[in-house]
């Protein structure tokens, strides 16, 4: 072990460690590694290893490593959690509910159950939570889901204030009622739920900011997108005012006089020196951790990971040449598109370049698909196009060359406009009926309604804007770049939840519909249902629409990519091809000779596992950024033949 350490490593009475960061940039590694040495230097301590990532990593990454006595390994399913909550609290619940409104309990019950489904998550975090408070462990170390989505669960305690504040507001006209008549101010079971609850996201608040009992810990890579991701989980993190010291900067490779290890060197160098005039990441201590030529993965790499750990205190020197430009090599490319295609999804693992490949094909799309205009775009809560095009990319449509147009959709702005109208038709209405009815409380439940939407609404929100975009006729093709594995499932999956969301408001409408006029609200939800139903049939034609899966030569990789297309059949979409990317090619070094034998053996699994689909190779080639570039590698992606293909670019 280097004498020199993160300071992560060293126990000393930490609780709570949290690994995250932008996807495959080595998250799962980093927290199994680190795992395995607290337990090592701790044997009398007892430790946890959690995920909470929808797609697991973990028992990929031991392999055959069983864990040493004081370390328990848990792949913590999130969905079973909320089952349990549901199945102890659902009364409680449905009591709230007849207790508060105008409403009767089946209506106000049908939001809460629907609200419930992306809780799932949440109810995971209190767990984890209630085992610190219990000392159920000395520390517990957290490997999660990709930077955006961990974001979001570490800001999962401002959401569920917002869950609690509306079960308040329904038992608020209760306590008001029972004070009126009784003059009592007895708070009965319901009340002390609600509290509890309410305290439960205090704790949860109070392990988050503790310095002394939880860390945060960013990992990435020294490339442009991941180092744009980390500052902004670094200015998430200082927001929600989380304790962060060290950060793990992954797979730096060699320096020695290999062609391909020196440009792939020269262009990490490039970007550390990028890192250190960026006061949000150069003010934490930086710890490097080298390529390591095996997959990281069971004992012996594993329980020697930390071995090769070193820290950056200042930048490095500046290259002494410029990196090559590397020919692009694409083996049995993937069929091109048929014409009538209307959807194109990139998925896949985080950091196996999804947002490259989508980018790449646009492009690709709209230099040779005569008279069509595409639309480029990403949903997801952590965007990269406007890094990887080099072109300044919003939320709202850019024309980046003739027949593209690109967006990044805030699919939080999307929602928040949607309670705003929706606010905005409450207080009309309201405003109509209060000289006639006292509406005080209800006005607080109906005020906050919107609160018990399912999270994950947004981000469906943004798909339909986008099948608004396409019946508008001003685009023929999108093109998809969306969220990690695990969470895009579970995207794929929430249309079913939405729409039934939508049902229990227009059942409401009809119901009241002498009183409760929301005529723009309902408008827009008419809009948005009519264009989920939309998606759901584009989704469902595999004539129109596609979902291409992007991997790397790993077996983790493999076994991620088979969970996706697994999904994908079930759901009913088409995966018509997988892009094996950043695949090394054969050279003397003994680290890419060591890599390329290794990767071999993964692609012969990948063509095995996934017989009947194109399986294209798409060899390491540096960062590709920019249109140039990016345009080349379209060339070289989609052949219309199994041919091998070289594109060299000068």
């Amino acid at each position: 072990m280097n004498m020199a350490a993160p300071s992560f490593l060293d126990y000393r009475g930490l609780k709570l460690l949290i690994f995250g960061g932008k996807g495959g940039v080595g998250k799962t590694t980093c927290a199994t590694a680190a795992a395995l040495e607290l337990a090592k230097r701790s044997r009398q301590s007892s430790f946890l290893l959690v995920s909470t990532d929808p797609a697991h990593s973990l028992a990929d990454s031991l392999a055959d490593l069983v864990p040493p006595d004081n370390l328990k390994v848990f792949e913590l399913d999130a969905r079973e959690y909320l089952t349990t909550f549901k199945k102890k609290h659902n009364d409680k619940l449905r009591e709230i509910a007849s207790r508060g409104t105008f409403l009767d309990d089946e209506e106000i019950s049908r939001f809460l159950d629907l609200s419930l489904p992306g809780l799932d998550e949440l109810m995971a975090f209190l767990e984890i939570s209630a085992w610190v408070e219990n000392r159920s462990y000395d520390c517990i170390i957290v490997d999660t889901a990709p930077s955006g989505h961990t974001l979001r669960l570490l800001a999962m305690p401002e959401f569920l204030r917002k869950w609690l504040a509306m079960l308040e507001t329904l038992l608020a006209k209760h306590r008001y009622m029972k004070w009126a008549f009784t003059r009592s101010h007895y708070r009965d079971e319901l009340d002390t739920f609600v509290e509890e609850l309410a305290a439960s996201v205090r704790r949860m608040e109070e392990l988050l900011r503790d310095s002394a009992r939880c860390r945060f810990v960013p990992v990435m890579l020294a490339e442009a997108m991941s180092i744009r991701e980390t500052v902004s989980i670094v200015k998430e993190v200082d927001r929600l005012q989380l304790p962060m010291n060290d950060i793990v900067i992954n797979r730096l490779y060699p320096d020695n006089p290999c062609a391909v290890c020196r440009d792939e060197r020269l262009r990490q160098i490039r970007e550390l020196r990028n890192l250190f005039s960026q006061t949000q990441l150069s003010r934490f201590a930086l710890w490097t951790v080298p390529l390591y030529a095996e997959e990281v993965r069971g004992r012996k790499a594993l329980e020697s990971f930390w071995d090769g750990v070193g820290q950056i205190t200042q930048a490095p020197p500046a290259e002494r040449e410029p990196p090559a430009v590397q020919a692009l090599r694409v083996e049995a490319a993937v069929q091109w598109p048929p014409p009538e295609v209307t959807l194109l999804i990139f998925a896949g693992k985080g950091g196996v370049g999804k947002t490259t490949l989508a980018c790449a094909t646009a492009l690709q799309l709209a230099r040779n698909t005569s008279g069509k205009n595409v639309l480029l775009f990403s949903t997801g809560p952590a965007h990269s196009l406007s890094a990887c095009l080099e072109v300044e990319i919003d939320s709202r449509p850019r024309v980046v060359m003739s027949g593209l147009t690109a967006m990044e959709i805030d699919s939080q702005a999307e929602f928040e406009a949607l309670k705003k109208q929706y606010a905005g038709d409450i207080e009309t209405f309201l405003e109509s009926v209060s000289s006639n009815f006292d509406l005080t409380f209800d006005r607080e439940v109906l005020e906050r309604i919107l609160d018990l939407s399912p999270p994950g609404l947004d981000e469906v929100m943004a798909l339909t804007r986008v099948m608004a975009l396409l019946a508008s006729g001003r685009h023929d093709v999108l093109v998809l770049d969306c969220a990690a594995t695990g969470h895009l499932i579970r995207l794929l999956e929430l249309p079913e939840i939405i729409d039934q969301w939508l049902k229990v408001f227009f059942d409401l409408f009809l119901k009241y519909r002498q009183i409760f006029r929301l005529t723009k609200f309902s408008q827009e939800l008419v809009t948005m249902s009519k264009n989920l139903k939309r998606l759901r049939e584009l989704l469902r034609n595999p004539a129109r629409a596609a979902l291409y899966a992007v991997s790397i030569p790993t077996d983790m990789a493999l076994e991620e990519t088979r969970d996706l297309v697994a999904a994908c059949e079930r759901l009913r979409i088409s995966v018509p091809g997988v892009f094996l990317n950043l695949v090394t090619p054969l050279s003397d070094c003994d680290l890419c000779s060591a890599l390329y034998r290794r990767e071999s053996l993964v692609q012969n699994k990948f063509q095995q596992s996934l017989s009947g689909r194109d399986v294209a190779v798409v060899y390491r080639r540096g960062e590709i950024r920019g249109l140039g570039r990016l345009g080349e590698l379209g060339k070289a992606l989609y052949q219309g033949s199994r041919a091998e293909s070289s594109v060299y670019v000068r």
